[in-house]
């Protein structure tokens, strides 16, 4: 594919290709990295992550086109620290879904490198997109169904996690994939290891994001994953978000109503711990299933 070459994504695509990639696509420019699907010779395409984003290309442009850009699009110049910085932050993220690839339910790892400016991860191509648009078609018994099995395989996923000492911190809809009908969570951008406090000590506020991040961000622990998840399983069980309390959670299924309520609990320590909210998904997809033995 070739874009503008006023587009702020144009560089890092250069990049890529000089590196040896196809470009098939562009899937998301953000300003903190680049998602493409791309390819190597006759290789089957993968979604390939580069730290470089908006805010770091500007600094590539002459200063004439840098003038003429102004209007078009919005980025700023960071300086030589900032870059440093968010190149350390995507490195971090880097290990991080090293450290995860194999486990069930979580977008693996593939392959990953480096050049001059930037760093790069790929991973497959999850072709069944992410959970949003599920969210506005739970219209019918199938439908949800199908979206609580995908919740209780993220679920899953995100206690692995736990178990690997990674505390995600950004679970929602865009960060949850689907393929062959199956939920994965990616993207440990914002995640952070237990024993190692990551980031400022507050921020906020977010839909999906638990009230102690404004205060403990930082240091926010595995129950904060729990919140995030209950909020995106209450917006597509009850078509809402829970602002002032749970008013519509009799929509739910039964057997997840205390569950969701006690997840999304103002305090980190009133609520359940990952494996019980994905049994109780998996319960609601499956009235007939047994929950697995406890803790596992």
């Amino acid at each position: 594919m070739h874009l503008h070459p006023m587009h702020p994504a144009a560089w890092v695509l250069d990049q890529l290709r000089a590196a040896g990639w196809h470009v098939h696509q562009l899937l998301s420019f953000t300003r903190a990295s680049t998602l493409v699907l791309a390819s190597r010779t006759e290789a089957t395409p993968v979604v390939l992550k580069a730290g470089f984003g908006s805010n770091h290309v500007l600094a590539e442009l002459d200063e004439d086109t840098r003038r003429a850009s102004y209007g078009f699009f919005w980025y700023a110049e960071m300086t030589e620290a900032e870059r440093a910085l968010t190149r350390e932050d995507f490195r971090h993220e880097i290990t991080l879904a090293r450290a995860a690839t194999g486990a069930e339910h979580v977008v693996p790892l593939l392959e990953n490198g480096s050049t001059d400016r930037f760093d790069w991860y790929t991973m497959p191509h999850c072709t069944g997109g992410s959970f949003r648009p599920l969210i506005a078609t739970a219209t019918n018994d199938s439908a949800t169904t199908d979206g609580l099995r995908i919740l209780a395989d993220v679920a899953e996923g995100v206690r692995t996690l736990h178990e690997l000492g990674i505390v995600h911190r950004d679970v929602y809809q865009e960060n949850i994939l689907i393929h062959g009908g199956h939920g994965l969570i990616t993207d440990l951008g914002a995640a952070r290891r237990t024993d190692t406090e990551r980031g400022p000590a507050g921020r906020g506020p977010e839909v999906h994001w638990p009230p102690e991040y404004t205060t403990s961000y930082s240091t926010a622990t595995e129950a904060a994953d729990t919140f995030s998840l209950a909020v995106l399983s209450y917006r597509y069980l009850c078509a809402d978000i829970p602002r002032h309390g749970h008013t519509r959670l009799e929509t739910a299924p039964a057997v997840l109503r205390p569950l969701l309520s006690a997840a999304l609990a103002p305090e980190p320590k009133d609520r359940p711990q990952m494996y019980e909210l994905r049994d109780g998904l998996r319960q609601a997809a499956h009235p007939t299933t047994m929950p697995a033995p406890h803790g596992h």
